[in-house]
């Protein structure tokens, strides 16, 4: 237990005043013990300034200070309904309750049923929510009426009294007509120099007598209490003030002009420090930064979602614009909002106006009990000015969506490296003499062309077999030119390696049987999802997209084919030529594969070849666009051989005329024969000079 001495001094009392808040305070004359060791004014006698005390007060009486005009009132009840003095003339105090509810009515709050000296709860006029979490009080006397909404994204809160409302004090609503600022002195406010028992207060939390005098901190008696001026100035002129109580509620001078508090600390500075409350830059200016400012208001409760408004709509941060000039000397500008939501959320929004590449952000440390620091008071308070200025010094480039640096990918790089990732050679494709020009990897998009029948479909459901075979991979089928029947028999031959059917076409092989089929049915299900449009509308490249999506989260699919591109709905607005719509168009299926690791065959058909002689045709032929081959990461054309004087006519060509990643292929060509009976391919044997 510390020593108690006891001397007379001028000290500050309590009365309950503002709902859910600590007392505020007020001057009496008196003798109350003191800490010898340091002054320790709202902590130590916590059953004097306490809104719980350990006991009831039986016998509270009031004093009179005929020297400062003001009366003292302690409550008799320490709950939630306060006692204050009634006038006498009970008229008077119905003239006055009457008054001040048709003032709160222009306000939208509607108090009808609210019963004077008590509290009452309702859905709050500003925020709509449904829950009552707005709060109201009016005096006894029907003179003040103060409320408060506890809602999460509002905290709107104000007071108001019937005859003139209180100077300084804002309602939360914004009058509608432009008032010109008002010109300020200290001696029109009616500031003081900061007694003892304030600059104790300051003291507690770090903040020197010296800091509290360079940034002109004083005191004013206000509304029977003594309350914190932070005093908003601009070469050295009072432009503004802020006013702080003990329970940390807040209000500001009406009609003044919006600016930052600190502003002639960053005249010249190149890097500034913003904050979000006064106290917060008095404790950067602890560590050692006096180049920091302070927001005049608090932070949003969530950031905004739409786009930036005009300058002189911007009301919310008007500050900012008014003292752009000292901003735009800074080449560097560290945000040190609070760590909650709201604090982030203003970081971000203050990012958005004086631009992200000049931003940085700070990472507040964590307190002895574990929990984070709430803000550069807390750091101070807790850890001490050098771990405030160890945060400002490890500050973090404020992010920007899209742009990184390789150390973001590092790890990655090293997985690659190290052949961790898997698949980073690609995946072999079944066939030899095609596997040293083209492999699959994921992420990628292979663009397929060749004439009508020359086997793009057959080829293309025969690698994914193989790769099914080898990896296991399964795949989704956007296949618009076939019935899914006719489909499902194409992919049951190569699987089974048997015809379908007992017909022609088979020759002499045996038809796959009843056990086959099934066991290939199970195959179909396990291996392969349909992405079918099953109306008489064509489906867009954004509908099929969104089902591959589901089906890479749903089913792990590796693979997606979408054949062919002449058969999706390509309506595109009057503005937007082809050549636009098909680079766009490219652009989503390539972030498509990429995202999801998937890779993509896309199937497009040439345009009519005027005097075609019966060679491949090239990439630049698809019709739509010479994008078809720009953008892609792999082209390849299918060509059958329909001469019979030229070549066999079971003869494929896999023409890879374009490879971007060298480390998976190159350009060339292979020669695979195809297996009519059952739709397979295998590597081309030459027979005539095998013999």
């Amino acid at each position: 237990m510390p020593i108690l001495s006891h001397r007379p001094f001028q000290t500050l009392l309590s009365c309950n005043i503002f709902m859910n808040s600590k007392p505020l305070l007020k001057y009496i004359h008196g003798t109350i013990p003191i800490s010898s060791s340091r002054f320790h004014l709202f902590h130590t006698y916590l059953h004097i300034f306490s809104t719980k005390p350990q006991r009831p007060i039986s016998k509270l009486h009031r004093f009179s200070l005929n020297k400062s005009g003001f009366s003292s009132y302690t409550p008799v009840v320490l709950s939630r309904t306060v006692e204050l003095p009634c006038p006498a003339e009970e008229n008077h105090a119905v003239e006055l309750l009457a008054s001040l509810k048709t003032k709160l009515e222009h306000e939208g709050i509607h108090c009808g049923p609210c019963k004077p000296g008590q509290y009452s709860g309702m859905i709050c006029p500003k925020c709509g929510s449904m829950e009552r979490t707005f709060s109201i009080f009016i005096r006894e006397d029907g003179e003040l009426a103060m409320w408060s909404c506890i809602g999460a994204k509002c905290g709107w809160r104000g007071h108001m009294r019937a005859s003139v409302d209180l100077k300084g004090c804002s309602s939360g609503m914004q009058n509608s007509k432009v008032k010109p600022n008002r010109v300020l002195t200290e001696e029109s406010l009616g500031l003081q120099p900061l007694c003892g028992e304030l600059i104790a207060y300051f003291a507690e939390r770090m903040i020197s007598g010296e800091t509290l005098r360079r940034n002109a901190v004083m005191q004013r008696r206000y509304q029977d209490q003594i309350v914190i001026a932070f005093t908003y100035r601009r070469n050295g002129n009072l432009i503004g003030c802020k006013y702080r109580d003990i329970n940390k509620i807040f209000w500001q001078e009406k009609n003044t002009e919006k600016i930052l508090y600190g502003l002639d600390d960053i005249k010249q500075a190149g890097d500034i420090i913003i904050v979000e409350g006064e106290m917060d830059k008095l404790s950067m200016e602890e560590a050692g930064y006096p180049n920091c400012v302070s927001v005049p208001d608090g932070a949003p409760a969530k950031v905004s979602d739409k786009e930036l408004p005009d300058i002189e709509k911007d009301t919310k941060y008007q500050y900012l614009w008014t003292c752009k000039e000292y901003l735009d000397k800074a080449s560097r500008i560290i945000l040190a909002t609070d760590a909650d939501s709201p604090g982030q959320a203003l970081a971000v929004e203050l990012a958005r106006r004086l631009g992200r590449e000049r931003c940085w952000r700070v990472k507040w440390p964590k307190k002895p009990d574990g929990d984070v620091c709430k803000d550069a008071n807390e750091v101070l308070m807790y850890l001490g000015p050098n771990a405030l200025k160890e945060v400002i010094e490890n500050a973090e480039l404020f992010p920007i969506r899209g742009l990184f640096q390789f150390s973001d990918y590092f790890d990655e790089i090293d997985a690659y490296y190290n052949h961790s990732l898997g698949y980073e050679f690609g995946v072999s494709t079944g066939w030899s003499g095609l596997n040293d020009l083209y492999k699959v990897v994921p992420g990628e998009l292979t663009v397929v062309t060749g004439v009508p029948n020359s086997g793009k479909s057959e080829w293309i459901d025969a690698l994914l077999c193989n790769i099914n075979e080898s990896e296991g991979w399964k795949f989704a089928l956007c296949s618009m030119e076939n019935k899914v029947r006719d489909h499902a028999r194409k992919l049951l031959e190569k699987y089974i390696r048997k015809p379908f059917f007992d017909a022609r076409y088979g020759g002499s092989v045996e038809r796959m049987s009843t056990e086959d089929l099934e066991q290939g049915k199970e195959w179909l299900h396990n291996t392969f999802h349909l992405i079918r449009c099953e109306d008489d509308c064509l489906p867009s490249i954004n509908w099929v997209l969104d089902l591959a999506k589901a089906a890479v989260l749903r089913h792990g699919v590796r693979g997606l084919v979408i054949d062919p591109y002449n058969e999706l709905d390509h309506q595109r607005p009057s503005t937007q030529t082809e050549t636009e719509y098909v680079s766009q168009m490219l652009t989503k299926i390539k972030r498509f594969a990429q995202h999801h690791s998937c890779h993509v065959w896309f199937v497009a058909h040439p345009r009519q070849l005027q005097h075609w002689a019966g060679g491949p045709p090239n990439l630049y032929d698809i019709s739509g666009s010479a994008h078809f081959i720009n953008k892609c990461d792999n082209g390849i054309v299918v060509h059958r051989n329909r001469d019979a004087n030229v070549g066999p006519l079971d003869r494929v060509q896999i023409c890879v005329r374009k490879v971007r990643n060298k480390v998976a292929g190159k350009i060339g060509e292979a020669l695979l024969s195809y297996n009519r009976a059952t739709g397979e391919f295998d590597d081309f044997v030459d027979k005539a000079v095998k013999k």
